[in-house]
């Protein structure tokens, strides 16, 4: 035996995302995360490197943990594209109402706190934020429309996520959410059901 003290990667990482989660990148000091993970700051620094590079990992962490999450609940409804951004939306409000997660989203938490990011983190969420249209955007394909309208409805259906994220931080009600989310899905399915027109139309 070496008497290193073992731990859970996984579990140390949850811990660190959880205060990164509630607290921000900037107001989550080297303190706060050492604690959160019961490491000290040289255990820390040698399980994950710097600040920077455990914020990083926790992203990648929570995207590991939701990521699967909302592609199952887009491609649960193949041919159903409001179906299938209704599925996404009760992935985000389950999330959101689950009490032993801190509320809103991390990745709307870090794209707010963009300006205390370096170039390379802001890069990182903004990519996530991508990764995500990109796959509501793969649930929309197919639907009657023209493919600019599809691209605005994947930029809508990740807002109004990104809002209910930040509602909820607020103190908005599950009803209050589920009704804007119900609103979003009314209007994915009204533009959907316009006709088709202009030069980039389906025939």
């Amino acid at each position: 035996m070496s008497g290193r003290k073992q731990f859970d990667v996984d579990a140390a990482l949850d811990q660190a995302m959880r205060v990164f989660w509630q607290r921000g990148y900037a107001e989550a000091s080297l303190d706060a995360l050492a604690s959160a993970t019961g490491l000290g700051r040289g255990s820390l620094y040698g399980a994950f490197g710097n600040k920077q590079a455990l914020f990083r990992r926790c992203l990648d962490r929570y995207t590991d943990l939701y990521g699967a999450r909302f592609e199952q609940a887009l491609a649960a409804h193949p041919g159903d594209p409001v179906r299938a951004v209704g599925a996404f939306f009760e992935v985000i409000l389950a999330r959101i109402a689950d009490p032993s997660v801190p509320g809103g989203c991390l990745i709307a938490q870090s794209a707010a706190q963009a300006p205390a990011l370096d170039g390379d983190d802001s890069a990182k969420v903004r990519g996530l934020l991508d990764a995500q249209r990109r796959r509501v955007r793969a649930a929309l394909e197919g639907a009657p429309a023209d493919a600019s309208t599809l691209d605005a409805l994947a930029s809508y259906v990740v807002a109004v996520n990104q809002s209910l994220a930040v509602l909820s931080r607020a103190g908005a009600s599950d009803a209050e959410l589920r009704s804007v989310a119900g609103l979003a899905c009314a209007t994915v399915d009204d533009t959907l059901s316009r006709p088709a027109s202009g030069p980039g139309a389906r025939g």
